[in-house]
């Protein structure tokens, strides 16, 4: 296979956190190179300590693969971790994320590119707004529900901060606070730094294999103190205008 990446360094990063997805890695690599074929990229995977297959699925795929990085957690750290520790590593000027399950379909993020390019400087997020959602009615109740509370509270504009496939500047990225959970308020975040957000309109996925790390009960009460939290952030911060220069 020929690498999509040229000699100087690609302006396109994908970042994925993966923990236990060993048999969605070799369909999930393969779609991003026939969506992103149109410009050069790397492709970074970070296990955040899998104890199935994962890493030797991804070693495998990165025998053919010279854009392909992986960096290892030594013990789970969760999602935020480990894109923060992808994009710390990345070399691109934007950061491609999307999650490892089979949910967030690569075809969409050319789409998604454009919206950045497209919008300029001023546009710091391009994001994607799920539509016909494969989870359970509960989920998706749970869903609405926290994203109204969150809309009411944060003043993001955003109506589904949830979905993984994102397309973000990688130093604005850097200069966000790194916590737990720090995906679910992204939008909101890059708003308090002065920048504007785009959506792009997604199809959600089943999940191919594996389970969910997520439930209503492990993600409720730590959503809430980082819901407080964000938003204390928010009205704790004042971006300056510089209007002159020497």
């Amino acid at each position: 296979m020929t690498s999509p990446v040229s000699s100087a360094a690609p302006r396109l990063s994908v970042v994925i956190a993966v923990k236990d997805e060993e048999e969605n890695i070799a369909p999930l690599i393969a779609e991003i190179d026939a969506a992103l074929s149109f410009e050069p990229f790397e492709l970074i995977f970070v296990d955040d300590g899998s104890s199935d297959g994962t890493l030797a699925a991804l070693r495998k795929a990165a025998q053919t693969r010279p854009y392909l990085r992986i960096l290892v957690h030594e013990k789970s750290c969760g999602k935020t971790a480990g894109i923060d520790t992808g994009a710390q590593a990345a070399l691109g000027d934007l950061l491609l994320l999307l999650d490892g399950d089979g949910q967030n379909n690569p075809a969409y993020l050319p789409d998604m590119v454009r919206a950045m390019d497209e919008g300029g400087p001023k546009v710091g997020l391009v994001h994607g707004e799920r539509q016909g959602r494969k989870d359970t009615r509960f989920k998706r109740f749970q869903s609405r529900l926290a994203n109204g509370v969150r809309r009411g509270m944060l003043k993001d504009g955003t109506r589904d901060t949830g979905c993984g496939l994102k397309v973000v500047r990688r130093e604005l990225h850097l200069r966000l606070p790194v916590f737990d959970g720090l995906h679910r308020f992204m939008a909101a975040l890059v708003v308090r730094e002065g920048y504007e957000i785009r959506t792009v309109k997604v199809v959600d996925r089943e999940r191919w294999h594996g389970v969910s790390k997520y439930g209503f009960w492990n993600r409720l009460w730590v959503g809430i103190g980082d819901l407080i939290g964000v938003w204390w952030l928010i009205r704790r911060r004042k971006v300056p205008k510089v209007v002159e220069r020497n």
